[in-house]
Protein backbone atom coordinates (compact mmCIF):
# COMPACT_ATOMS: atom_id res chain seq x y z
CA UNK A 1 0.00 0.00 0.00
CA UNK A 2 1.38 3.56 -0.81
CA UNK A 3 1.27 6.73 1.83
CA UNK A 4 2.39 9.89 0.92
CA UNK A 5 1.61 13.41 2.91
CA UNK A 6 -1.64 14.86 0.45
CA UNK A 7 -0.83 17.94 -0.75
CA UNK A 8 -1.23 20.04 -4.20
CA UNK A 9 2.19 19.82 -5.63
CA UNK A 10 2.43 16.47 -4.54
CA UNK A 11 -0.84 15.10 -5.98
CA UNK A 12 -0.58 17.37 -9.33
CA UNK A 13 3.13 16.06 -9.44
CA UNK A 14 1.93 11.97 -9.86
CA UNK A 15 3.28 9.87 -12.71
CA UNK A 16 0.37 8.38 -14.17
CA UNK A 17 -0.34 4.58 -13.95
CA UNK A 18 0.15 2.88 -17.27
CA UNK A 19 -2.81 2.50 -19.86
CA UNK A 20 -5.78 0.21 -18.12
CA UNK A 21 -4.14 0.34 -15.11
CA UNK A 22 -5.11 2.43 -11.85
CA UNK A 23 -2.47 3.68 -8.78
CA UNK A 24 -4.63 3.86 -5.55
CA UNK A 25 -2.69 6.02 -2.87
CA UNK A 26 -3.04 6.23 0.57
CA UNK A 27 -2.48 9.89 3.18
CA UNK A 28 -0.36 9.75 5.68
CA UNK A 29 -2.58 12.14 7.59
CA UNK A 30 -5.82 10.92 7.09
CA UNK A 31 -5.41 7.35 6.83
CA UNK A 32 -8.72 5.87 5.54
CA UNK A 33 -8.49 8.46 2.75
CA UNK A 34 -7.43 7.74 -0.84
CA UNK A 35 -6.92 8.74 -4.08
CA UNK A 36 -7.41 6.72 -7.49
CA UNK A 37 -5.80 7.92 -10.12
CA UNK A 38 -6.01 6.10 -13.91
CA UNK A 39 -4.32 6.21 -16.80
CA UNK A 40 -6.32 9.55 -18.08
CA UNK A 41 -5.39 11.52 -15.32
CA UNK A 42 -8.55 11.30 -13.63
CA UNK A 43 -7.89 11.66 -9.24
CA UNK A 44 -10.39 11.00 -7.27
CA UNK A 45 -10.62 11.48 -3.10
CA UNK A 46 -12.31 8.01 -1.11
CA UNK A 47 -12.81 7.44 2.21
CA UNK A 48 -11.86 3.63 2.48
CA UNK A 49 -13.99 1.89 5.61
CA UNK A 50 -15.04 -1.69 5.66
CA UNK A 51 -18.87 -2.35 6.05
CA UNK A 52 -19.56 -5.65 7.00
CA UNK A 53 -17.87 -8.05 4.87
CA UNK A 54 -16.77 -5.82 2.44
CA UNK A 55 -14.67 -2.71 2.17
CA UNK A 56 -16.34 0.90 0.95
CA UNK A 57 -14.92 2.89 -1.07
CA UNK A 58 -17.33 6.24 -0.25
CA UNK A 59 -16.68 8.40 -3.17
CA UNK A 60 -15.77 12.06 -2.06
CA UNK A 61 -14.35 14.48 -4.94
CA UNK A 62 -12.27 14.79 -7.67
CA UNK A 63 -8.74 16.69 -7.71
CA UNK A 64 -8.46 19.73 -8.10
CA UNK A 65 -11.93 20.65 -8.01
CA UNK A 66 -12.32 19.18 -4.44
CA UNK A 67 -8.95 20.70 -2.69
CA UNK A 68 -6.71 18.09 -0.23
CA UNK A 69 -8.53 19.97 2.35
CA UNK A 70 -11.31 19.74 1.65
CA UNK A 71 -11.23 16.40 1.32
CA UNK A 72 -8.90 15.58 4.62
CA UNK A 73 -11.81 17.81 6.50
CA UNK A 74 -14.73 15.40 5.34
CA UNK A 75 -13.17 12.37 5.33
CA UNK A 76 -12.13 13.06 9.20
CA UNK A 77 -15.94 13.74 9.31
CA UNK A 78 -17.44 10.95 7.93
CA UNK A 79 -15.08 8.50 9.83
CA UNK A 80 -16.24 10.31 13.35
CA UNK A 81 -19.78 10.00 12.62
CA UNK A 82 -18.79 6.22 11.89
CA UNK A 83 -16.96 5.67 14.84
CA UNK A 84 -19.26 7.32 17.52
CA UNK A 85 -22.21 5.94 15.55
CA UNK A 86 -24.03 9.26 15.15
CA UNK A 87 -23.97 8.25 11.55
CA UNK A 88 -22.56 4.68 11.00
CA UNK A 89 -25.26 4.13 8.04
CA UNK A 90 -23.94 6.97 5.98
CA UNK A 91 -20.74 4.41 4.69
CA UNK A 92 -23.09 1.25 4.32
CA UNK A 93 -25.96 3.03 2.26
CA UNK A 94 -22.98 4.51 0.52
CA UNK A 95 -22.02 0.86 -0.43
CA UNK A 96 -25.32 -0.31 -0.39
CA UNK A 97 -26.19 1.73 -3.19
CA UNK A 98 -23.86 0.64 -5.09
CA UNK A 99 -24.65 -1.96 -8.03
CA UNK A 100 -23.66 -5.45 -7.68
CA UNK A 101 -22.43 -7.17 -11.18
CA UNK A 102 -25.89 -9.02 -11.69
CA UNK A 103 -27.98 -5.38 -10.98
CA UNK A 104 -25.65 -3.42 -12.84
CA UNK A 105 -26.40 -5.99 -15.97
CA UNK A 106 -29.64 -5.17 -15.75
CA UNK A 107 -29.05 -2.05 -16.16
CA UNK A 108 -26.74 -2.39 -18.95
CA UNK A 109 -29.63 -4.52 -20.88
CA UNK A 110 -31.75 -1.01 -20.56
CA UNK A 111 -29.58 1.20 -21.25
CA UNK A 112 -27.38 -0.99 -24.02
CA UNK A 113 -27.23 -4.38 -24.64
CA UNK A 114 -30.76 -4.87 -25.54
CA UNK A 115 -29.61 -2.78 -28.73
CA UNK A 116 -27.26 -4.94 -29.98
CA UNK A 117 -27.87 -7.69 -32.46
CA UNK A 118 -25.52 -10.31 -29.81
CA UNK A 119 -27.88 -9.51 -26.61
CA UNK A 120 -29.10 -12.91 -26.76
CA UNK A 121 -25.34 -14.37 -27.17
CA UNK A 122 -24.19 -11.70 -24.03
CA UNK A 123 -27.36 -13.00 -21.83
CA UNK A 124 -25.96 -16.57 -22.44
CA UNK A 125 -22.58 -15.62 -21.67
CA UNK A 126 -23.01 -13.90 -18.86
CA UNK A 127 -25.13 -16.75 -17.12
CA UNK A 128 -22.23 -19.00 -17.77
CA UNK A 129 -19.44 -17.09 -17.03
CA UNK A 130 -19.69 -14.25 -15.47
CA UNK A 131 -22.57 -14.21 -12.39
CA UNK A 132 -21.71 -17.17 -10.65
CA UNK A 133 -18.38 -16.32 -9.72
CA UNK A 134 -18.90 -12.21 -9.57
CA UNK A 135 -22.78 -11.05 -9.75
CA UNK A 136 -23.13 -10.93 -6.32
CA UNK A 137 -20.17 -8.72 -5.85
CA UNK A 138 -20.47 -4.88 -6.27
CA UNK A 139 -18.68 -3.04 -8.76
CA UNK A 140 -15.78 -1.58 -6.85
CA UNK A 141 -14.73 -5.17 -5.50
CA UNK A 142 -13.90 -6.79 -8.60
CA UNK A 143 -10.80 -6.66 -9.48
CA UNK A 144 -8.41 -7.26 -12.59
CA UNK A 145 -7.47 -10.97 -11.02
CA UNK A 146 -11.15 -11.82 -10.89
CA UNK A 147 -11.65 -11.53 -14.12
CA UNK A 148 -7.76 -13.16 -14.68
CA UNK A 149 -8.98 -16.31 -12.93
CA UNK A 150 -12.25 -16.34 -15.12
CA UNK A 151 -10.82 -16.32 -18.42
CA UNK A 152 -7.73 -18.94 -17.34
CA UNK A 153 -10.52 -21.08 -16.12
CA UNK A 154 -12.55 -21.09 -18.91
CA UNK A 155 -9.79 -21.65 -21.13
CA UNK A 156 -8.33 -24.90 -18.83
CA UNK A 157 -11.41 -26.06 -19.34
CA UNK A 158 -11.17 -26.86 -23.16
CA UNK A 159 -13.44 -23.66 -23.93
CA UNK A 160 -12.82 -22.04 -27.90
CA UNK A 161 -10.55 -19.27 -28.10
CA UNK A 162 -13.02 -17.60 -29.89
CA UNK A 163 -15.74 -17.92 -26.39
CA UNK A 164 -12.85 -16.94 -24.54
CA UNK A 165 -12.37 -13.92 -26.47
CA UNK A 166 -16.26 -12.95 -26.14
CA UNK A 167 -16.23 -13.66 -22.26
CA UNK A 168 -13.36 -11.03 -21.85
CA UNK A 169 -14.86 -8.65 -24.41
CA UNK A 170 -18.31 -8.84 -22.58
CA UNK A 171 -16.74 -8.00 -19.53
CA UNK A 172 -14.46 -5.31 -20.44
CA UNK A 173 -17.81 -3.97 -22.65
CA UNK A 174 -19.72 -3.82 -19.00
CA UNK A 175 -17.14 -2.10 -17.46
CA UNK A 176 -16.93 0.61 -19.86
CA UNK A 177 -20.09 1.35 -19.36
CA UNK A 178 -19.61 1.34 -15.75
CA UNK A 179 -17.22 4.01 -16.08
CA UNK A 180 -19.52 5.72 -18.65
CA UNK A 181 -21.85 5.80 -16.12
CA UNK A 182 -20.25 7.11 -13.44
CA UNK A 183 -20.04 3.67 -11.27
CA UNK A 184 -15.97 3.04 -11.57
CA UNK A 185 -13.00 4.88 -12.51
CA UNK A 186 -11.12 2.17 -14.24
CA UNK A 187 -11.66 -1.17 -16.47
CA UNK A 188 -10.47 -4.09 -14.48
CA UNK A 189 -10.93 -6.51 -17.57
CA UNK A 190 -8.24 -4.08 -19.23
CA UNK A 191 -4.95 -6.05 -19.31
CA UNK A 192 -6.43 -9.21 -19.02
CA UNK A 193 -5.21 -11.24 -21.81
CA UNK A 194 -6.01 -14.39 -24.07
CA UNK A 195 -3.56 -17.35 -24.22
CA UNK A 196 -3.48 -18.63 -27.69
CA UNK A 197 -4.99 -15.61 -29.53
CA UNK A 198 -4.54 -16.28 -33.31
CA UNK A 199 -3.48 -13.39 -35.51
CA UNK A 200 -6.11 -11.38 -36.78
CA UNK A 201 -7.13 -13.06 -40.30
CA UNK A 202 -6.13 -11.23 -43.49
CA UNK A 203 -7.73 -13.57 -45.90
CA UNK A 204 -9.85 -12.51 -48.80
CA UNK A 205 -10.50 -13.63 -52.47
CA UNK A 206 -7.56 -13.34 -54.48
CA UNK A 207 -7.86 -12.27 -57.66
CA UNK A 208 -7.19 -15.78 -59.38
CA UNK A 209 -10.12 -17.07 -57.37
CA UNK A 210 -12.80 -14.99 -58.52
CA UNK A 211 -13.31 -16.03 -61.92
CA UNK A 212 -14.31 -19.75 -60.08
CA UNK A 213 -15.89 -18.10 -56.77
CA UNK A 214 -18.34 -16.57 -59.77
CA UNK A 215 -18.56 -19.59 -61.66
CA UNK A 216 -19.03 -21.88 -58.82
CA UNK A 217 -21.94 -18.85 -57.83
CA UNK A 218 -23.89 -18.91 -60.92
CA UNK A 219 -24.13 -22.47 -60.37
CA UNK A 220 -25.65 -22.29 -57.16
CA UNK A 221 -29.25 -23.95 -57.01
CA UNK A 222 -30.72 -21.08 -54.83
CA UNK A 223 -31.27 -17.97 -55.95
CA UNK A 224 -31.62 -16.45 -52.59
CA UNK A 225 -28.56 -17.82 -51.62
CA UNK A 226 -26.47 -16.49 -54.68
CA UNK A 227 -28.48 -13.02 -54.17
CA UNK A 228 -27.32 -13.27 -50.44
CA UNK A 229 -23.29 -13.93 -51.05
CA UNK A 230 -22.89 -11.45 -53.77
CA UNK A 231 -24.80 -8.74 -51.38
CA UNK A 232 -22.27 -9.77 -49.15
CA UNK A 233 -19.52 -9.11 -51.23
CA UNK A 234 -20.40 -6.42 -52.70
CA UNK A 235 -21.96 -4.14 -49.51
CA UNK A 236 -19.27 -5.69 -47.54
CA UNK A 237 -21.53 -5.86 -44.75
CA UNK A 238 -22.19 -8.02 -41.89
CA UNK A 239 -23.86 -11.68 -41.85
CA UNK A 240 -26.11 -10.69 -39.52
CA UNK A 241 -27.35 -7.50 -40.97
CA UNK A 242 -27.87 -9.19 -44.29
CA UNK A 243 -29.76 -11.68 -43.12
CA UNK A 244 -31.81 -9.02 -41.35
CA UNK A 245 -32.10 -6.46 -44.32
CA UNK A 246 -35.64 -5.10 -44.51
CA UNK A 247 -36.70 -2.94 -47.53
CA UNK A 248 -37.80 -0.35 -45.09
CA UNK A 249 -34.51 0.21 -44.56
CA UNK A 250 -33.36 0.65 -48.36
CA UNK A 251 -33.59 3.47 -50.64
CA UNK A 252 -32.97 2.24 -54.31
CA UNK A 253 -33.12 5.63 -55.89
CA UNK A 254 -30.24 6.74 -53.74
CA UNK A 255 -28.64 3.78 -53.41
CA UNK A 256 -28.55 3.70 -49.58
CA UNK A 257 -29.42 1.20 -47.13
CA UNK A 258 -29.69 2.15 -43.72
CA UNK A 259 -29.01 0.24 -40.77
CA UNK A 260 -30.51 1.22 -37.06
CA UNK A 261 -27.91 -0.65 -35.16
CA UNK A 262 -24.69 -2.95 -36.33
CA UNK A 263 -22.39 -4.89 -34.05
CA UNK A 264 -20.62 -1.57 -32.98
CA UNK A 265 -24.20 -0.19 -31.37
CA UNK A 266 -24.46 2.44 -33.68
CA UNK A 267 -26.80 2.63 -36.75
CA UNK A 268 -25.05 3.04 -40.34
CA UNK A 269 -25.71 4.11 -44.07
CA UNK A 270 -24.21 1.44 -46.07
CA UNK A 271 -23.87 2.57 -49.74
CA UNK A 272 -24.79 0.58 -53.03
CA UNK A 273 -23.13 -0.09 -55.96
CA UNK A 274 -25.35 -0.44 -58.75
CA UNK A 275 -24.71 -3.89 -59.50
CA UNK A 276 -26.18 -4.22 -55.60
CA UNK A 277 -28.96 -1.83 -56.58
CA UNK A 278 -29.59 -4.01 -59.79
CA UNK A 279 -29.82 -7.36 -57.13
CA UNK A 280 -32.35 -5.51 -54.97
CA UNK A 281 -34.56 -4.21 -57.47
CA UNK A 282 -35.09 -8.27 -58.93
CA UNK A 283 -35.59 -9.53 -55.17
CA UNK A 284 -38.10 -6.65 -54.51
CA UNK A 285 -40.60 -7.78 -56.59
CA UNK A 286 -41.14 -10.84 -54.98
CA UNK A 287 -40.34 -9.62 -51.53
CA UNK A 288 -41.13 -5.63 -51.43
CA UNK A 289 -42.37 -4.85 -47.79
CA UNK A 290 -40.65 -7.15 -45.86
CA UNK A 291 -37.40 -8.97 -45.55
CA UNK A 292 -35.44 -9.15 -48.51
CA UNK A 293 -34.58 -12.82 -47.73
CA UNK A 294 -37.30 -14.02 -45.90
CA UNK A 295 -37.51 -17.43 -43.57
CA UNK A 296 -39.62 -19.66 -42.06
CA UNK A 297 -38.19 -19.72 -38.68
CA UNK A 298 -38.72 -17.60 -36.34
CA UNK A 299 -37.59 -14.41 -36.73
CA UNK A 300 -38.92 -14.23 -40.70
CA UNK A 301 -35.79 -13.76 -42.02
CA UNK A 302 -32.45 -16.11 -42.97
CA UNK A 303 -30.81 -17.32 -40.35
CA UNK A 304 -27.85 -19.55 -41.08
CA UNK A 305 -26.42 -19.09 -44.56
CA UNK A 306 -23.41 -21.47 -44.11
CA UNK A 307 -24.88 -24.77 -45.97
CA UNK A 308 -24.68 -22.41 -49.16
CA UNK A 309 -21.31 -20.85 -48.96
CA UNK A 310 -19.80 -24.39 -48.37
CA UNK A 311 -21.43 -25.58 -51.58
CA UNK A 312 -20.50 -22.63 -53.19
CA UNK A 313 -17.09 -22.87 -52.11
CA UNK A 314 -16.60 -26.86 -52.67
CA UNK A 315 -17.58 -26.17 -56.36
CA UNK A 316 -14.80 -23.20 -56.80
CA UNK A 317 -12.25 -25.41 -55.03
CA UNK A 318 -11.74 -23.00 -52.15
CA UNK A 319 -11.28 -24.43 -48.91
CA UNK A 320 -14.10 -23.09 -46.29
CA UNK A 321 -13.49 -22.76 -42.88
CA UNK A 322 -11.03 -20.61 -40.29
CA UNK A 323 -9.23 -24.10 -39.56
CA UNK A 324 -9.01 -24.97 -43.10
CA UNK A 325 -5.47 -23.98 -44.76
CA UNK A 326 -6.22 -20.93 -46.56
CA UNK A 327 -9.60 -21.47 -45.99
CA UNK A 328 -12.33 -18.56 -46.98
CA UNK A 329 -15.02 -18.09 -44.24
CA UNK A 330 -18.50 -15.70 -45.11
CA UNK A 331 -16.97 -13.28 -43.17
CA UNK A 332 -13.79 -13.34 -45.57
CA UNK A 333 -16.19 -11.86 -47.91
CA UNK A 334 -16.68 -8.69 -45.90
CA UNK A 335 -12.64 -8.26 -45.82
CA UNK A 336 -12.87 -9.20 -49.52
CA UNK A 337 -14.39 -5.64 -50.58
CA UNK A 338 -11.92 -3.97 -47.86
CA UNK A 339 -8.84 -5.74 -49.65
CA UNK A 340 -10.05 -4.25 -52.89
CA UNK A 341 -10.95 -0.91 -51.67
CA UNK A 342 -7.32 -1.30 -50.54
CA UNK A 343 -5.83 -2.11 -53.48
CA UNK A 344 -7.44 0.79 -55.51
CA UNK A 345 -5.77 3.13 -53.08
CA UNK A 346 -8.37 3.46 -50.57
CA UNK A 347 -7.57 5.03 -47.51
CA UNK A 348 -8.01 3.51 -44.31
CA UNK A 349 -10.95 5.78 -42.96
CA UNK A 350 -12.44 5.71 -46.13
CA UNK A 351 -12.36 1.91 -45.80
CA UNK A 352 -13.29 2.26 -42.44
CA UNK A 353 -15.51 4.29 -42.52
CA UNK A 354 -17.58 1.62 -45.56
CA UNK A 355 -17.39 -1.44 -43.40
CA UNK A 356 -18.50 0.19 -39.78
CA UNK A 357 -14.77 -0.77 -38.60
CA UNK A 358 -15.13 1.27 -34.83
CA UNK A 359 -11.75 2.01 -32.95
CA UNK A 360 -11.15 4.98 -30.30
CA UNK A 361 -7.99 6.39 -32.34
CA UNK A 362 -10.55 6.61 -35.83
CA UNK A 363 -14.15 7.48 -34.31
CA UNK A 364 -13.77 10.54 -34.68
CA UNK A 365 -12.47 10.54 -38.16
CA UNK A 366 -14.68 7.99 -39.62
CA UNK A 367 -18.04 10.59 -38.88
CA UNK A 368 -17.09 13.67 -40.14
CA UNK A 369 -16.23 11.66 -43.45
CA UNK A 370 -19.30 12.16 -46.22
CA UNK A 371 -21.18 9.10 -47.91
CA UNK A 372 -19.50 10.33 -51.75
CA UNK A 373 -15.83 9.33 -51.43
CA UNK A 374 -16.98 6.38 -49.42
CA UNK A 375 -19.31 5.22 -52.26
CA UNK A 376 -16.46 6.40 -55.14
CA UNK A 377 -14.21 3.73 -53.21
CA UNK A 378 -16.78 1.13 -52.80
CA UNK A 379 -18.26 1.44 -56.45
CA UNK A 380 -14.42 1.31 -57.72
CA UNK A 381 -13.43 -1.85 -55.68
CA UNK A 382 -16.58 -3.73 -56.51
CA UNK A 383 -16.14 -2.81 -60.59
CA UNK A 384 -12.39 -4.32 -59.89
CA UNK A 385 -13.40 -7.41 -58.29
CA UNK A 386 -15.94 -7.87 -60.84
CA UNK A 387 -13.69 -7.83 -63.90
CA UNK A 388 -11.29 -9.66 -61.90
CA UNK A 389 -13.78 -12.66 -61.87
CA UNK A 390 -14.49 -12.33 -65.69
CA UNK A 391 -17.63 -10.47 -65.37
CA UNK A 392 -19.24 -6.97 -66.83
CA UNK A 393 -21.27 -6.75 -64.25
CA UNK A 394 -23.52 -8.79 -61.07
CA UNK A 395 -25.94 -9.68 -63.49
CA UNK A 396 -24.19 -12.48 -65.19
CA UNK A 397 -24.24 -14.06 -62.15
CA UNK A 398 -27.70 -13.59 -61.25
CA UNK A 399 -29.58 -16.71 -62.28
CA UNK A 400 -31.18 -16.56 -65.43
CA UNK A 401 -34.52 -17.35 -63.70
CA UNK A 402 -37.53 -16.08 -63.86
CA UNK A 403 -37.13 -12.63 -62.68
CA UNK A 404 -38.66 -11.56 -59.37
CA UNK A 405 -37.80 -15.26 -58.20
CA UNK A 406 -36.83 -16.14 -54.39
Amino acid sequence: MTAIRFGKIALQGLVLPPAGKRLTIYDTKVSKLALRVTSAGTKTFYVVKRAGTEMAWVKLGTFPEMTVERAQAEAERILGEFATGANPAKVRRAFKAEPTLTEFFSEYGTRHGAKKLAWAADQQRFRDYLQKPLGDKKLTSITRAMIARIISNAQQAGKAVATVRNIRALASGLFSKAIEWGYLDANPAQGVRVAGLKVARDRFLQADELPRFFAALAEEPSIAMRDFILLSLLTGARRANVCAMHWREIDLAAGNWRLPVTKNGTPQTVTLCPEAVEILKARQEATAGGFVFPGIGATGHMVEPKKGVIRIMERAGIPYGRNEADGVTLHDLRRTLGSWQARMGASLAIIGKSLNHKSQQATAIYARLDLDPVRASVNTATAAMLEAGGMKSAAEVRPLAKRGAV
